[in-house]
């Protein structure tokens, strides 16, 4: 027995010794306790198991995230996946850290508790009893503490959305928007801002959200002044247009609502942001390819003025406004007056050719579509846009792109242009197509 205790003595004096580094002082060592089970760091915000260990809480939610139900120390099932904050040990660990401030060691903050499925259920509860009295102030207050705490962590972001936050909010904008919008605005501005966090809807929450009510307040947000106002219903709207559920019968009602084309394009042509921006264009898309009267809807758009708006815009756009802004030309220019409106722009040949091979294959694939409707729609007997085409080398970008390779589609399409512009390429020389762009005075 004295052998076995000198030998652990023995033990704990070269322990001793070899916590000391090569200029002898001794080197600081973390509890065992305050260390994090699964990474083996220092705890930041140490939470408790019903298992009764501590874990750092990142790690932790990340194994339970994973789809595990049991405590990875003792692999026992965890009653609760709700895990508890240790007071004590972070308290004991934070006192450390001020005792070993001359090492080097900060003092971790005071992490915020994250919000709880009971406390979301609870705030979505009185959300929905307020709403029922229409109490404006009261739910407006309520969801601005939702959104606040949405705001503080993607974990408490994920807890409010897993709980239903998308539905209650969906319905109390529909509620209070059938009421007049002068008396409700405060709380449907709030509300519509607090939604925009949580997307992607469900069907029940776009359901809610795409009635006729609550279609004509996103409008009447859309054409007001207010800059936030405006961003948040264009993304509301952006949302409810990309969902396949009743996506024909939402188009319907926004192309035939008064003011909403114009509002949608006065995003573009005076633009917030680009997130703005590219959800009209996504919307004012959906708007040409599904609706019903595709030539009533691109008639509408082309007197407007959208043509040379979008021609303009495409000169130095990045890639992802430029494809979205290309595919709303494609579509456009399925109606005689929009190649026409295109046909007399000096912009349209020289941009379109200068896309293809240039930005993604998406660009190019629209831009030769757009090349082929105007290309096979020309009337003129001097070759019109053939000419055009040809002399800004529409000719050499094709076959390049059939030599590169494309989808069938496309590659039908480039033969297409390829028989029709090889009969106008004796009858003049192909310039440099950078020529066309001298005058514009913007980067391309």
């Amino acid at each position: 027995m004295i052998s076995s205790w000198r030998k652990r003595r023995a033990g704990k004096r070269a322990g001793k010794e070899q916590a000391r580094n090569e200029n002898g002082e001794r080197e600081l060592t973390i509890p065992r306790d305050f260390r994090c089970p699964i990474s083996l760091d220092l705890m930041k915000d140490p939470v408790t198991l019903s298992s009764g260990i501590t874990y750092d809480r990142p790690n932790i939610e990340k194994w339970i995230e994973a789809g595990n139900f049991t405590c990875p120390l003792t692999n026992r099932v965890l009653r609760s996946l709700e895990p508890i904050p240790n007071h004590i040990i972070r308290k004991k660990i934070q006192d450390w850290c001020v005792e070993n401030r001359s090492h080097g060691i900060e003092r971790i903050p005071t992490p915020r508790v994250p919000v709880s499925s009971m406390e979301v259920s609870e705030i979505l509860s009185k959300i929905d009893i307020a709403c029922k009295k229409q109490d404006g102030a009261g739910c407006r207050d309520l969801v601005a503490k939702v959104k606040s705490l949405a705001k503080e962590s993607e974990r408490n972001k994920r807890c409010i959305v897993n709980n239903g936050i998308g539905n209650v909010l969906s319905e109390a904008f529909a509620a209070f928007s059938m009421a007049a919008f002068d008396e409700n605005v405060s709380v449907l501005e709030e509300i519509l801002s607090a939604l925009v966090i949580m997307f992607p809807l469900d069907g029940e929450a776009k359901g809610f959200l795409g009635s006729a009510s609550a279609m004509h307040c996103l409008i009447w947000f859309l054409s007001s002044g207010d800059l936030s106002r405006r961003r948040n219903a264009v993304l509301a709207l952006k949302e409810l247009v990309s969902s396949m559920d009743d996506q024909r019968k939402i188009l319907n009602q926004l192309s035939e609502m008064e003011g909403a084309t114009e509002a949608l394009l006065k995003l573009i042509k005076n633009p917030i942001c680009s997130t703005s921006t590219k959800a009209s264009l996504t919307i004012i898309y959906h708007m040409i390819i599904s609706y019903g009267n595709e030539k009533q809807v691109g008639n509408k758009l082309v007197n407007l003025g959208i043509v040379p708006l979008l021609l303009e815009m495409l000169v130095d756009a990045e890639r992802g406004m430029c494809e979205k802004a290309l595919g709303v030309l494609d579509g456009i220019f399925n109606t005689e007056q929009g190649r026409e409106m295109a046909c007399n722009n000096a912009l349209t040949m020289p941009v379109l050719v200068k896309k293809i091979l240039r930005v993604s294959n998406m660009a190019t694939e629209f831009s030769v579509s757009i090349l082929w409707k105007l290309c096979k729609n020309e009337k003129k007997e001097d070759g019109g846009v053939l000419i055009e085409a040809l002399q800004v080398g529409a000719f050499q970008k094709l076959l390049l792109l059939l030599q590169l390779g494309c989808v069938e589609k496309t590659k039908d399409r480039v033969s297409d242009l390829l028989k029709m512009l090889n009969p106008y390429r004796s009858k003049l020389e192909c310039v440099d197509p950078i020529d066309h762009f001298k005058g514009l005075k913007r980067p391309f």
